[in-house]
């Protein structure tokens, strides 16, 4: 069975098409994120060229995670506002959305048409959107839940293009959706399996000028896997001018020496981004080494929004304990979760809905938002919860 929406999303898109209506394409700000961007903005763009439709322009923008965290934000659509004419506008969001319930539906009053594509946990309150495309909706009865989103968006434009895709495009996009599916440690079997597989093939002959350049800058001696987590360091950058991140720029370059000086800027902020990581992971695996609580639970104004999920990755393999840690501003703050094996945090924190400003993600990885006063509160839930 096709997943949910995937035929009607389809429809909607072809129909924004052939009316030359606007189209606003928002993705989360990581590999999954801007590649599931890629995959349509450039599905669409071929579809209107093969309709001899005038090729729309795309509005594309991402979320500055530093200074508004995950997802839809108010800023965000106040930036997206100021893009809109007077007709018909379709926001789509890719691998965020579907835990924006308020912001779908500021987004709607606002007149965009609202079509959420994600691939994380669908929470009790579902947004308002017009058309939802998440394999994890409970009305959902497809076989296969756990693609990343890009695997996901790839599901929409095999449909979307249908026979009209050439085999040229559909390599292209399945290194991406290769790229995605790795970063975003999805389960390695179903399609997943067969999209890794055939994108780790398609490596040798790759045309798009950022992976080359990539590999250029990048230890040549690697495995292919070992190539492929390196450049998946390097496109963690959240380096962002005008809701544009650095690394869309970069995957969408055609200059191959162009993108080889981005790549080693890009490797070069790598190389400052893991060196500060791994001080911070020493730091508080000595601070937090003598702790009897069953959970780390830990925040500062200093924290940047980006390091925190390696360094809480690091700290869950070596304190085997759920990991919370925030960036804390001045009335909220925005936190990263990571849990062993067999935990649940989005539903962890379930149970501190009534607390929290925004939560969600999957099981092992999630996130959320709170205000400073309730920091505390949710602690001490926690402590409990996982007693």
């Amino acid at each position: 069975m096709k997943i949910r929406n995937l035929e009607i999303a389809t429809l909607r898109i072809k129909e924004a098409i052939n009316n030359e209506e606007q189209i606003f394409i928002y993705g989360d700000s990581d590999m999954d994120g801007v590649t599931s961007v890629i995959i349509l903005e450039e599905a669409i763009n071929n579809l209107s060229s093969l309709y001899r439709k005038k090729i729309p322009k795309i509005i594309v923008a991402f979320p500055d995670r530093n200074e508004e965290g995950y997802g839809l934000n108010e800023e965000v659509l106040a930036f997206l506002n100021k893009k809109k004419g007077k007709g018909k506008a379709l926001l789509i969001t890719l691998d965020c959305g579907i835990t924006n319930v308020l912001e779908v539906k500021k987004a709607k009053k606002l007149g965009f048409e609202v079509m959420i594509v994600d691939h994380h946990k669908v929470l009790e309150d579902i947004p308002e959107a017009d058309i939802i495309v998440d394999p994890k909706h409970p009305l959902d009865e497809s076989f296969f839940k756990e693609y990343a989103n890009a695997g996901l968006t790839f599901k929409l434009v095999e449909e979307l293009l249908q026979d009209k895709m050439s085999s040229y495009l559909k390599s292209d996009f399945i290194e991406l959706v290769m790229l995605a599916t790795i970063a975003d440690m999805m389960a390695e079997e179903e399609e997943n399996q067969k999209w890794i597989y055939e994108g780790l093939a398609n490596l040798e002959k790759t045309q798009r000028p950022a992976i080359l350049a990539s590999i250029a800058v990048l230890d040549p001696a690697s495995s292919k896997r070992e190539l492929v987590g390196k450049i998946i360091s390097i496109f963690n950058t959240i380096k962002m001018e005008d809701h544009k991140i650095i690394t869309y720029d970069f995957m969408k370059c055609n200059d191959l020496e162009k993108a080889k000086e981005i790549a080693r800027e890009l490797l070069l902020d790598t190389e400052e981004r893991q060196a500060e990581i791994r001080a911070l992971t020493e730091n508080l695996k000595e601070e937090l080494k003598s702790s009897q609580l069953n959970i780390i639970f830990e925040g500062s104004k200093n924290y940047r929004p980006d390091y925190l999920g390696a360094v809480a990755s690091r700290l869950v393999g070596y304190f085997n304990k759920p990991v919370f840690l925030y960036s804390q501003k001045e009335e909220i703050s925005r936190g990263t979760v990571r849990v062993p094996k067999g935990m649940d945090a989005v539903k962890a924190m379930t149970f501190s809905k009534d607390i929290l400003l925004m939560y969600g993600g999957h099981a092992p990885a999630a996130g959320f938002t709170i205000a400073n006063d309730k920091l505390e509160e949710f602690k001490e839930r926690l402590i409990k919860y996982f007693i």
